[in-house]
């Protein structure tokens, strides 16, 4: 049976995340990653890049805001009693990102505690 309950904070938190992608919003990208986060990019060129909580959020906090709405999509929220998984793209100029996140039920609060993502369409991250 569907949990209505946790798909709604799933889906909350994954626009959250894409709302402060766009907006810069370093504290609350601190606030929703697990101690333990870790994230992982293959470029097209084959190189790996690797990420954790803490550099994930300084690169956010050392850059501006974008400019206009926010753009994203969340394609699929897949939850288990205390694990979840969210599909999205979310656009960040001139880069568009799928992310594949991985959500962690910890007490009464679901933290980002994985993401795998690529470049979808623009340059690669180290470009």
């Amino acid at each position: 049976m569907l949990d209505t309950q946790a798909e709604a904070a799933i889906r909350a938190a994954a626009e959250g995340y894409c709302l402060a992608l766009h907006n810069a919003d370093a504290d609350f990208l601190e606030n929703l990653c697990h101690d333990r986060y870790f994230m992982t990019s293959m470029q097209p060129d084959g190189t790996e890049l690797f990420f954790d909580k803490e550099s994930f959020v300084a690169r956010c906090r050392a850059r501006d805001p974008f400019e206009g709405e926010p753009s994203y999509e969340i394609l699929s929220i897949d939850i288990e009693p205390e694990m979840a998984s969210v599909k999205l793209w979310v656009d960040m100029e001139p880069r568009r990102y799928c992310d594949y996140l991985g959500f962690m039920k910890v007490g009464d609060d679901w933290k980002l505690i994985t993401k795998l993502f690529r470049t979808a369409k623009g340059p690669a991250v180290g470009a």
